[in-house]
């Protein structure tokens, strides 16, 4: 079991004032996996100081400067790669074929897009006899989740990084380990010392304290919406801007005549891959009435032909889900879907066979949902998709558009049909016939799945004051 007991404050490993030692369980074997120390509203203060003082500086370097130390910042990455594989693999229950690959290579894409989004971005602009500048706004407090750990975590330092903003960073206690490892990396990449603090913690401790504390500028949270409306309400006191990356319940439609043998396999990988555990997973399928039946049985046949297995194991399998709360979450929504009268077409309650114990689920599939069924409307986060009938195309945009979410969309088929749609549906990013992000568009939600965006030169901007210069005025760091 590695330890990671300590806190990264103002350039050093310090102890926690106050903190309690959290043993992370492993959801493959159930045995304990790591340990660190939840830390305290003491630690924030700490944290919040020393990055008070570091912007100070940080905040007058120059574009190259940044360029430069985002440059060393990606070298130090690139070696560890298999040191953060590996802790999200054991501590999440990610497959290390997985975690090696889209999990800690999405760290590495966020610091070449932050560095990409640097080099070209205009901080003054020419309005007329004024200037337009944009500045760090400050001091961030950034709470990041454990399903995703190093996408959400530098989809934030990265552009914070860029801004010329100092940090305190309250990764999940899920999965803090590779947040750990990552703060070695800046720490070797030589960032200075108070710009990025790391202060492990639960949500009532560290995460409250950050949102409430008058020393930050801005809270950037990625999270479930229950949890985003406490950041908020604890962040209303100090009016600081709050960021918010939330829930997401995202329709795939598959367009009517749309050959399904094209059409799916997209849509269950999406589903599928990080065992359901991602916010924008097409996890509700939307097809016509006249290729529904047809459609269940195919994407049931995938379902039940996924392996489940061993996360440190390389393959194609699924892990378990993170931890026993969700398994018995999912087991319920699951349940709820059979109560409700919606069809189990594959998988169901319980573990998978030859498990017996590891939060593990059953690759789950239903058809015949509608939208006033709990597995609908709820965010259901475990490999469970439910396949809905519509209509008509105002159909297909009225379910798709039925839920408090808007993260997401995907479309399959004629992309002169799917064209005439996206305007229609109320999500932050619509896919036509494409599966995955793309790091230099914008990435946020409509709706309760959040505010602001993320990634590449809007995740930049996220992270940005403007502020009006009347008058003569020559910008001395453009």
């Amino acid at each position: 079991m590695k330890s990671y007991l300590q806190n990264y404050i103002d350039g050093k490993w310090v102890d926690s004032t106050g903190g309690v030692k959290h043993t992370v369980i492993n959801p493959a074997t159930e045995g304990p996996a790591s340990e660190i120390v939840l830390g305290t509203s003491a630690d924030v203060d700490a944290a919040v100081s020393a990055a008070r003082a570091a912007f100070e500086t940080f905040s007058q370097t120059t574009r190259e400067e940044r360029m430069e130390l985002l440059g060393k910042v990606i070298e130090a990455y690139k070696a560890r790669i298999p040191d953060i594989a590996e802790a999200i693999a054991v501590e999440m229950g990610c497959p290390i074929s997985t975690a090696s690959t889209a999990q800690a290579g999405s760290g590495l894409g966020h610091l070449a897009q932050a560095l990409a989004a640097l080099e070209k971005f205009e901080f003054s602009e020419q309005v007329g006899d004024n200037v337009v500048v944009r500045e760090p706004i400050g001091v961030v407090g950034l709470i990041t989740p454990w399903n995703w750990p190093m996408n959400q975590i530098v989809a934030k330092v990265g552009p914070c990084l860029a801004a010329g903003c100092t940090m305190i960073l309250k990764p999940s206690e899920e999965a803090p380990s590779s947040a750990a490892i990552f703060a070695e990396v800046l720490e070797a990449a030589g960032v200075p010392a108070g710009v990025f603090n790391l202060v492990q913690g639960d949500g009532p401790g560290v995460g409250t304290a950050l949102a409430a504390h008058p020393g930050i500028d801005m809270i950037s949270f990625t999270g479930s919406t229950r949890a985003g409306i406490m950041v908020a309400k604890n962040a209303a006191d100090t009016v600081k801007r709050v960021a918010q990356e939330l829930g997401g319940k995202s329709p795939n439609i598959i367009l009517e005549g749309t050959p399904l043998d094209k059409a799916l396999p997209d849509g269950v990988g999406g589903v599928l891959l990080n065992s359901g555990q991602s916010c924008v997973a097409p996890t509700r399928m939307l097809v016509h009435v006249s290729q529904h039946d047809e459609a269940a049985a195919e994407v049931g046949k995938m379902f039940a032909e996924k392996p489940v297995g061993d996360p440190m194991s390389e393959g194609p399998h699924i892990g378990p889900v993170v931890n026993k709360a969700q398994w018995e979450k999912i087991q319920g929504l699951i349940q709820k879907g059979i109560d409700e009268g919606a069809t189990l077409v594959t998988g169901g309650t319980g573990r998978p066979k030859g498990f017996e114990h590891g939060f593990y689920v059953k690759p789950t599939v239903f058809s015949n949902v509608t939208p006033d069924m709990a597995i609908a409307q709820e965010e259901i986060f475990g490999p469970v998709l439910v396949i809905m009938p519509y209509t008509d195309e105002d159909d297909a945009v009225r379910i798709a558009n039925d839920t408090p979410y808007g993260l997401g969309a995907y479309i399959a088929g004629d992309p002169a049909k799917a064209s005439k749609l996206v305007g229609k549906l109320r999500a932050g990013a619509v896919f036509v016939n494409a599966g995955g992000l793309v790091m230099d568009m914008p990435f946020g939600g409509y709706k309760q799945s959040g505010n602001g965006r993320e990634f590449g030169k809007f995740g930049l901007e996220e992270f940005l004051e403007v502020k009006a210069v009347i008058g003569t005025y020559v910008p001395e760091n453009a």
